[in-house]
This record gives structure tokens, sequence and C-alpha cells, in this order.
């Protein structure tokens, strides 16, 4: 890996893909892996690296977390399920859109029972105190 050289390639160390920073991290878990040369290196400061690390070992940590229970993950959908999901949602769509409607016409009504009352002389002005 070559070091950077012009403002445009620091510039663009600076900016690492996923990829590269899977890269520096595998690079630093050597045991004797030469730490200040690979954060200079990829343009990154130790507290960037430092950032990484926890970034990756997080992640790592869910994704095993995530494969120990396969009951819970997305794709063990039953096709039974996902219609039984599906008319459910449609069934709460409409009953959302029927207490739409009504609570649209109650308030109308209460606007057209109870208007904003007016002074009697016309005036605009609030009655004084």
């Amino acid at each position: 890996m070559s070091q950077p050289d012009s403002s445009s390639n620091a510039k663009r160390a600076r900016r690492l893909t996923a990829q590269r920073k899977l890269e520096l991290y595998l690079a630093t878990r050597a045991p004797n892996a030469p730490l200040g040369e690979l954060v200079r290196q990829y343009g990154v400061h130790l507290d960037d690296l430092r950032h990484i690390e926890q970034l990756i070992e997080r992640a790592a940590l869910a994704a095993l977390k995530a494969e120990g229970r396969p009951g819970r993950r997305p794709g063990d959908v039953s096709p039974e399920r996902v219609l039984h999901l599906e008319h459910e949602l449609r069934e709460k769509t409409a009953a959302l859109a029927e207490l739409s409607v009504a609570y649209t016409l109650l308030e109308k009504k209460e606007r057209w029972v109870s208007p904003v009352s007016r002074p009697v002389n016309g005036s605009r002005r609030r009655p004084a105190k």
C-alpha cells in the first residue's frame, strides 16, 4: 500500500470505505503490527482507529447473536404467516380509514353546532372586563 503523497490522495485516504476499514482492522490485529505506520498509511488518527475497532467488534457480536437465534430472522417467515400479516394489515388500514372519516365528520359537526360566538352588536372588539 502506497502512502499518499499529494493533497488529492491525502483527501481520498481520509475517506475510508467499509472494506478499507476492515483491512486496517485486520492489519492491526497482527502481534507485532506497526500501528503508527498503519495509521499514517491509511490517513487516520489513533482515535479513529479505536473507533473503527469498536464498530467492527460490535458488528461482529451483533452478527453472532443474530446467527444464534435463527427463528427470529425475517428470512424464516412462512408464506402462511406473511399472508396472515398482510390480511391483518389490510384490516387495520381499513379501520384506520373509517376512524379518520368519522373523526373528520365529528369535527365538522362540532364546528357547525358551536360556531365561535360573535358579539351581538357586530363589533369585533372584546367586551370590557
